[in-house]
């Protein structure tokens, strides 16, 4: 059960994955009094998620990597919030940051239809919320089977379920290795493995490499997993299509040129039951936004945090860890967290940074120089949005199709993501534009923005649906008054 709201904490930690937990455990360590707040029921993210208590699995260790430091993470944060170090408000999904004379007031909601939650306050905010699967659609992608790469390393890690028996994996980035292999190993079929980019531009960046072995160690045992499972690499190429009538049935996988574009007549069926599709992680930044905090565009197009070594944002009293700051992986969001919450240690006890943050920042350097790599291997390319057809939906929530958004464009004037949303409801759904902004950024956007459309993220005021009772019910005032 989560503890009683406090009403003010010394530190207010947003988000329990790895860079979350980090940084509340270790500002606990330091003495300080934390408030973790966070909208799942347990601790540990995306990464570190949990099969449900109810379905008696006796080895979820055996879905994860790095399993004993999500447990001696845990094993810290179970023995603050006994002392009542740490509070810990689960269930509880931030939908905005106020200022209140020198304190941030979060404001929450809880459960699935955005309950009032608790709205305490904090002298100082770490910002730890993670990301979100990046989509690029394309004919068919609509059709059931068809679900996100990481969706399903979750319906698996969460659930013990598989999205199908016969699974296609595709899109971009390492991700896909660990889910291909984890989806292999328990029990799917997994007939290829389908890369957009390749893996040879790593090769030239070879210091890169060598300060980052540990990297270059995991995707051997990836590959050399999935050779033992037969699943079939097939580098440049994409689902261009998905066949089916009710659910998948196959896939059309085409040869891709340097821009992504499909190249004519190299179009190939690879039957399947079910499609895991994803073109990398893009930060969740929605709070961020919110609080005026600068972003800058990262090496994959994406639009990431602007923080400095101590990981301190542009807005003073608030500092970021994770992959907000640009996707990079678990162990740089551990260090992340921890860093940040040496650095609020010492801004809140008036010293320095202890020991321990100077060879932190030495491997945040080091693993940021990965992540950078990474990001540039597998941006998207500009020529993506060739595999669209007209009636291709690009927007689910409100059923807009590529052809329409393109209307829009050329026949109406719009020269923007923001035009086309109200000339065509693109992005005025349920997920606000946080699943199909992407796409219609590009579509809107000048030539070539297929590879830059996540560099201006939309502001929203909410980070999260909510009811208008709530809203109405509440003070967001920046005095709070």
């Amino acid at each position: 059960m989560p503890h009683p709201a406090p009403d003010r904490a010394e530190v207010a930690v947003v988000g329990a994955g790895p860079a979350g937990l980090a940084a509340a455990v270790t500002a606990a360590d330091a003495g300080l009094d934390v408030l973790l707040i966070d909208a799942a029921d347990a601790p540990g993210g995306q990464y570190y998620r949990a099969p449900a208590p109810g379905l008696g699995a006796t080895r979820p260790e055996a879905l994860h990597h790095g399993w004993d430091t999500f447990t001696a993470l845990t094993a810290r944060l179970d023995r603050h919030r006994a002392t009542g170090r740490v509070r810990h408000l689960a269930g509880h999904q931030v939908w905005a940051v106020t200022r209140t004379g020198e304190d941030w007031t979060l404001h929450t909601v809880t459960g699935p239809d955005g309950g009032d939650g608790a709205a305490p306050r904090a002298r100082r905010l770490v910002l730890a919320t993670g990301a979100v699967e990046r989509q690029l659609p394309f004919p068919g992608w609509t059709l059931p089977g068809v679900v996100g790469a990481a969706g399903a390393q979750a319906m698996l890690k969460s659930g013990l379920v598989l999205p199908g028996r016969r699974v296609v994996v595709a899109g971009s980035g390492p991700l896909l290795q660990a889910v291909a292999l984890s989806l292999a190993e328990a029990g799917a079929r997994v007939p290829a493995l389908v890369e957009a980019a390749g893996y040879r531009a790593y090769a030239h960046a070879p210091r890169v490499l060598a300060a980052n072995p540990g990297r270059l160690a995991e995707g051997v045992r990836h590959r050399a997993g999935l050779a033992r499972h037969g699943v079939r690499m097939l580098t440049h190429r994409a689902v261009t299509a998905v066949h089916g009538t009710e659910r998948v049935e196959g896939v059309t996988v085409s040869r891709l040129d340097r821009a992504w574009r499909p190249v004519p007549g190299t179009g190939r069926r690879i039957d399947c039951d079910a499609l895991a599709v994803g073109h990398g992680l893009v930060p969740q930044l929605d709070l961020a936004l919110g609080l005026g905090c600068a972003v800058r565009t990262g090496t994959d197009g994406s639009a990431v945090l602007e923080v400095d070594e101590q990981l301190r944002t542009t807005v003073p009293g608030v500092w970021a860890a994770g992959e907000t700051g640009g996707i990079g992986g678990v162990r740089l969001a551990l260090a992340e967290g921890e860093l940040a919450a040496l650095s609020v240690a010492a801004d809140a006890r008036g010293g320095r940074p202890r020991p321990r943050a100077a060879a932190l920042r030495r491997s945040r350097h080091r693993m940021r120089g990965f992540a950078a790599l990474m990001g540039a291997v597998h941006r998207p390319g500009p020529g993506w949005t060739a595999w669209l057809a007209p009636d291709t939906e690009v927007c689910r929530c409100e059923e807009v199709t590529a052809g329409t958004v393109r209307t829009a464009v050329a026949e109406l004037g719009a020269g923007d993501g923001r035009t086309a949303k109200l000339l065509t409801r693109a992005g005025m759904g349920w997920c606000q534009g946080r699943t199909c902004g992407f796409a219609v950024r590009a579509l809107a956007g000048p030539p070539g923005a297929g590879a830059t459309a996540d560099a201006a993220p939309d502001r929203r005021p909410l980070a999260c649906p909510l009811p208008l009772a709530t809203l109405a019910r509440a003070d967001t005032r920046p005095d709070g008054g």
